[in-house]
């Protein structure tokens, strides 16, 4: 069972991101406040759910928290500032977006930048150990999951759609064949330790 809080009789949100080591698309973060007494036994870290499952919980969770919301940097945003700066700034809008301010964030990682005034922690799979960092995970995944479906339509060949935009071989041949998009992140290493080699489309 997942702890519902860290810090007693303070309004805390739980915060993490997903998308981080993809070769495409935006960056997404969540942040989630729950009441102080809240549980749920099938709350745990997206990557250890289903997909059935995330979505099914995605509504749970909209529905019982007491705030949550959603922040996205965009492709070009990474390449500019850099995929960690980019992961803080989700997490910033995301909170951003919170219809309650929360007294002290719970970050999934080890790394942050601070939030205006708000004091934070730090917890390394966070996601596995405190009910609304697992709650913003699930959110992250599953709204990041919708984004990279409808941008395969655009895009078919990358196969984002099975993908989610992760640097699979698949994906990584089709970079090579095709070129690589506007969704793609050009400041990553698109094609690994390949020798293969693309144009810029």
């Amino acid at each position: 069972m997942l702890l519902p809080f860290l810090r007693k009789n303070i309004i805390e949100a739980g915060c993490d991101e997903a998308g981080r080591g993809c070769l495409a698309g935006g960056v997404y973060a969540a942040a989630v406040i729950f009441p102080q007494d809240y549980r749920n036994e099938w709350l745990n870290d997206s990557k250890k759910l289903t997909e059935r499952r995330r979505y099914e919980l995605r509504e749970v969770i909209e529905k019982e928290a007491l705030a949550w919301g959603i922040g996205v940097v965009s492709p070009e945003e990474i390449d500019e500032i850099n995929i960690l700066n980019a992961s803080f700034l989700a997490m910033h809008r995301a909170i951003n977006q919170l219809a309650i301010l929360p007294e002290h964030l719970l970050i999934d990682g080890n790394r942050f930048t601070p939030y205006k005034e708000v004091s934070y922690t730090t917890i390394v799979k966070g996601d596995g150990k405190y009910l609304s960092i697992a709650a913003a995970s699930i959110l992250a995944k599953t709204y990041r999951d919708d984004y990279m479906k409808e941008i395969d339509k655009e895009y078919p060949v990358y196969h984002w759609k099975k993908n989610k935009g992760y640097p699979t071989v698949e994906h990584r041949a089709a970079i090579a064949q095709y070129g690589v998009s506007p969704y793609h992140r050009k400041s990553f290493n698109l094609l690994g330790d390949s020798q293969l080699s693309f144009e810029f489309v």
